[in-house]
């Protein structure tokens, strides 16, 4: 999901940690909702535009997501943070606005730089992955980083410049012919909507039992079980597709369970499939992401260019909280806490001092 994803990447942690565990959740515990709230409360992490600042260096972003927060010694300013996020913005002024910062005084142009680029989500939304439409919102942010490139080489800076493309989730494509329906579990068990706080690509429930029910713990586990057995009862159409967990025994792979925000019982929904309350929600076919980090199509991108890369290394797939520590040790930033991996760091970049050749 966007908001958990682009604060693992600027964290390097899990969103379990760094708190934002959804794009829009309700606090279990608090009863609060969040929903691109500003307030520091919600963001726990420390994201590296305030590892920078908090150690001297300039930092600049562009709608990167959660940069708008004002945490530590950065304020989100007005000539370096540009928040809050607006659609209509084009892509050529974001990454001209990038590569003005080159054109300032050397004591003033930042160490870090965080640009955020909405295509080829927003088609793929809209469209499908598959579609036309996404192939061509490739091509334009293609340019894009083409702009970036040559921006940099028109001002001499190119071989000095350490640029990371990436990503922060795939796509894959929804249809309404592919939908589990709570409703369809009334025989086994009767879920009000009202304990649904999200649906699909995670199903997401906070059973309200009352005040004066005890051993809630085991009334969620008796849920659960009565759940999945519905689901593998083979009457539930797609019910196989869904399977159920009391948080705390999600696969650990996943990280997700240590945080009172996370509801208490949570579903992984099949590659592609939509859980909706009952029948008279149809929907078009369209594009989500957010399903199980396993499926390839959830999958993106890491491309690193600069003299502190190892040249030509590729690596197997890796966890984008693994991002953080990179980005820390290329400035020379001693990282606030994380999930990531000094060794991982050590694999992509050269040793302090040592150099490749960039062309």
């Amino acid at each position: 999901m966007t908001f958990p994803n682009h604060n693992s990447i600027a964290t390097g942690l899990y969103p379990a940690y760094h708190g934002i565990i959804m794009n829009k959740f309700t606090d279990p515990i608090t009863g609060e909702f969040f929903n691109r709230n500003l307030d520091p409360k919600w963001w726990l992490g420390e994201p590296l535009w305030v590892t920078a600042v908090n150690q001297g260096r300039k930092a600049a972003t562009y709608f990167w997501p959660g940069a708008d927060v004002h945490k530590g010694s950065w304020t989100c300013p007005k000539g370096f943070c540009k928040a809050p996020y607006n659609v209509s913005v084009p892509l050529e002024e974001r990454v001209d606005t990038i590569l003005s910062y080159f054109d300032l005084p050397e004591s003033e142009v930042p160490d870090f730089m965080a640009l955020y680029l909405d295509q080829p989500d927003i088609q793929g939304h809209e469209y499908g992955p598959d579609d036309h439409r996404v192939t061509k919102a490739v091509s334009k942010v293609d340019k894009m980083i083409g702009r970036v490139i040559q921006g940099l080489k028109k001002r001499k800076v190119f071989s000095d410049v350490h640029v990371v493309l990436l990503g922060d989730h795939g796509m894959v494509t929804n249809c309404d012919k592919k939908v589990i329906y709570i409703d369809d579990l009334a025989d086994w068990i009767k879920i009000p909507a009202d304990w649904i706080q999200a649906y699909s690509p995670v199903l997401a429930m906070n059973p309200r039992w009352g005040k004066d029910v005890k051993n809630i713990g085991k009334k969620n586990s008796e849920l659960v079980a009565k759940m999945n057995e519905a689901l593998s009862s083979g009457i539930v159409e797609n019910g196989e597709f869904l399977q159920v967990y009391l948080k705390a025994k999600l696969p650990e792979r996943l990280h997700y369970s240590e945080s009172s925000r996370i509801p208490p019982i949570i579903g992984m929904v099949g590659e592609g499939i939509l859980v909706r309350q009952n029948r008279t929600n149809t929907q078009e076919c369209y594009g989500d992401h957010g399903y199980d980090n396993m499926f390839f199509s959830m999958r993106s991108i890491f491309i690193g260019h600069g003299p502190r890369f190892r040249r030509g290394k590729k690596v197997p797939s890796f966890e984008n909280v693994q991002i953080y520590n990179v980005i820390a040790e290329i400035l020379g930033l001693r990282p606030a806490p994380n999930n990531g991996s000094a060794l991982f760091t050590r694999s992509l970049l050269l040793p302090f001092g040592e150099t490749a050749q960039v062309e």
